[in-house]
This record gives C-alpha cells, structure tokens and sequence, in this order.
C-alpha cells in the first residue's frame, strides 16, 4: 500500500504547523518519524487520517485521494494510534478489541469466531492474554497502552500508523512491541509509519526515517542515511557519537556540558 504526500500545508485552524511537506513511504516497510517535541509529528499523522484539513497539498492512498475514502473503507485499510486514547468505565479489554472488527462487519453482525481467536492472540503477544474480563480502565498505564496497540493490530488494516506507541512502556515491551511492528512489516508486507522518540529504537526498528524539524523535512531515505552525526546536530541542537554494533546505529548524544566535563577528566 503506497502513501504519497506532496506539498502538504496543514495545522489548526490559521496556525500552520506543516510546510511543503513532500514523501513517498514505501510500501511494506517500517519508516519512523523523529524530530524534536513540536516539529510536526503527531500533527502529520492525523493529516494523514483526515482529523485537520488541508491548507494545501494532497495525499494519495495507492494513487486515489484519502480523502475521497468513506470512514468505514478507510478504517479497512489504515489504522491509528493515537498518543493519548480513551475509553468509559463500563468497557472491558475484551470488549474494546472486539470493536475493531466494526470496520469489516455489518451494523447488526458481530465478530466471527475466527475474529475472536485472533483476538485472543492478539491480547497473548501484547502480555494482556490473561486480562480480557479486566475494565480497561482499571489496568496500569503501560497495560493501557499495550490494550490500545492491540486494538490497532486486531484491526487487520494493511497500514498502520503508531504515535509514539512505546512511551509509556518499560524496556521489555518497548522492544517486544516494536519487535512485534518490525515482523508484521516483513512478513505480511505491512507498511507501518511510527512516531519515535528515541533515537537508538528507530535505528534499530526502522527501514526508513523521515527526519522533521519546525514543520518541514529536514531528511528522509534509509535509516543508516538520514541518522548522521551532522543531521542529528542541526534537528535536535546536540552533539553525538554514532557506531555500529551488530550491523545496527548505536547513538550516544554528549550534551557540552557533559563534553566538558569528559575532556576535563582525561
């Protein structure tokens, strides 16, 4: 599934967040966004689902303009994860993941059996297999999150879009959940566009990155390309040592204070 962007102005309302906004993701491929809180990031992916309007600029889903998609249809083809997502009281885990098959089923059906056992897969790989009888609501935050991720997963879309999925997560399963992104990406040919934070997840997990800075592209291509010492200096205003380990960039940012004190103790 291709998602092309060209010239892309939007934001809120007046205020402009995103200029000239121009990338082709490439299908079946794990491409992450990165860039300082505030570049533009999360507002590029609700651009993308449709949530703020164009200023200028189109998108084009496999050639045909997204917003020419019903809500329904889309939701077939794209799913979201949104930083921060809610739900009401009443509303077990179980409950909520069987509302991602809405988009594949009529208003009076409801989830098939092989739904529901993919469902049930899906809440054993995310750790909450055990959980479904639980109120989302009374599970820890990092339990939420992984509730929510699964809900995007069990909504069987051929692209997935992630904001900053991992935030929330300890070490185990910020590597577990992106692990589980990277396979369904070079198994099934999923392509999946994700809001990271650190650095060193998206060098690990990414194919591709596109780099932001103040609204605008400030690099994109492949991962090994786009995350350079000199790029990393310009988007984020800090220095940083990048090597190799196991075939992957490792990144080790040296703030000047701390370069100062380095030098000083040599």
């Amino acid at each position: 599934m291709k998602l092309d962007l060209q010239n892309v102005k939007a934001g809120y309302g007046k205020l402009t967040i995103l200029h000239d906004i121009s990338v082709n993701f490439v299908p079946g491929e794990v491409t992450a966004l990165i860039g300082q809180n505030g570049c533009g990031k999360s507002t590029l992916l609700k651009t993308i689902m449709g949530f703020l309007d164009l200023q200028r600029g189109s998108i084009t889903l496999d050639g045909r303009d997204i917003r020419s998609f019903h809500r329904k249809k889309l939701a077939q083809l794209v799913s979201y994860l949104p930083q921060e997502s809610y739900c009401p009281d009443y509303l077990t885990l179980g409950q909520l993941i069987e509302l991602s098959s809405y988009a594949r089923n009529s208003l009076f059906s409801g989830p098939s059996d092989e739904d529901r056992q993919y469902f049930h897969e899906v809440l054993e790989i995310v750790g909450l297999g055990d959980k479904a009888h639980l109120p989302v609501n009374s599970l820890s935050g990092g339990q939420k999150q992984r509730a929510w991720l699964a809900l995007v997963l069990a909504q069987k879309t051929d692209m997935i879009l992630l904001d900053e999925p991992v935030n929330h997560l300890d070490v185990k399963y910020q590597y577990a959940i992106l692990k589980l992104v990277r396979d369904l990406s070079c198994e099934l040919k999923k392509t999946i566009i994700v809001v990271l934070h650190d650095i060193n997840l998206a060098t690990y997990f990414a194919d591709y990155v596109v780099m932001l800075k103040a609204g605008k592209i400030h690099a994109h291509g492949r991962t090994q390309e786009v995350v350079t010492e000199t790029n990393l200096q310009q988007v984020f205003g800090i220095p940083a040592e990048l090597f190799i380990h196991n075939g992957h960039i490792i990144c080790q940012p040296y703030p000047a204070s701390a370069q100062s004190v380095h030098h000083m103790e040599e």
